[in-house]
């Protein structure tokens, strides 16, 4: 049996790992920094029941947007729900599972996940929603929301390079949830657009250590997409 972190495709990276009703953590805020390759090798799966953990659902007709149209997800654990047309819909119309958690919160529920943590308190949501069903504790006279961490069956990640050990770079923003989500994963699996032999990476770059990571491949790019695209009136 190879030992080695390196797959040909992403239908290679998936194989063996995807089943019915698993939690997907996926990178990524808006369409900056997604796992586009292996969102589209998940859709052509056929999976199904999934309870995906992202900070959105991509955009319409793109990224995790595309498992929503295939009626693949059952429940989204996310913070923003706007900017995804189909998203609302089908969380209005009932279709679509929601559990709201705030953006610094979701950060640290996967972070906390990563390292061991059952839960931690935080101010945030309290008199909310979010605090709805949730133990809430006085310290100091100050209330504190009991927020569980997040775990996942998989955790698909974006990067901008790699080497042959699994090693991490990743380019400024794109960074964003990839690598506390790639910690809370059982399997870790990236997809990155530069692959380099160990040792090519400076050790003070790298950004997540390959102990993380359990499967990686170059990606496919046809075009970098661009969520709002603002021009000034001549």
């Amino acid at each position: 049996m190879s030992l080695s972190k390196i797959f040909e495709n992403a239908s290679h990276a998936l194989d063996g790992i995807l089943f019915d009703g698993m939690t997907i953590l996926s990178g990524g805020f808006g369409v900056s920094g997604i796992a586009e390759n292996l969102t589209e090798e998940i859709k052509n799966s056929k999976v199904k029941d999934l309870t995906v953990v992202s900070n959105n659902c991509g955009i319409d007709g793109y990224g995790l947007g595309t498992l929503l149209q295939t009626r693949q997800i059952k429940k989204m654990i996310s913070s923003y729900v706007g900017e995804n047309k189909l998203f609302e819909e089908q969380y209005l119309n009932g279709d679509l599972e929601l559990e709201f958690s705030p953006q610094g919160t979701l950060a640290e529920r996967c972070r906390a996940g990563g390292s061991g943590i059952p839960a931690f308190y935080t101010k945030t949501g309290i008199g909310t929603i979010v605090a709805e069903g949730k133990e809430i504790k006085s310290i100091d006279g100050v209330e504190y929301l009991l927020e569980k961490a997040i775990k996942g069956d998989l955790a698909i990640i974006k990067a901008w390079k790699a080497d042959y050990s699994g090693n991490l770079v990743f380019r400024k923003a794109a960074r964003n949830f990839n690598p506390p989500m790639a910690k809370a994963g059982k399997i870790c699996v990236v997809e990155v657009e530069e692959l380099v032999k160990t040792g090519d990476l400076d050790p003070d770059h790298i950004h997540l250590p390959g102990i993380y990571v359990d499967r990686v491949f170059q990606g496919k790019y046809l075009e970098k997409k661009i969520e709002f695209i603002t021009l000034r009136e001549e």
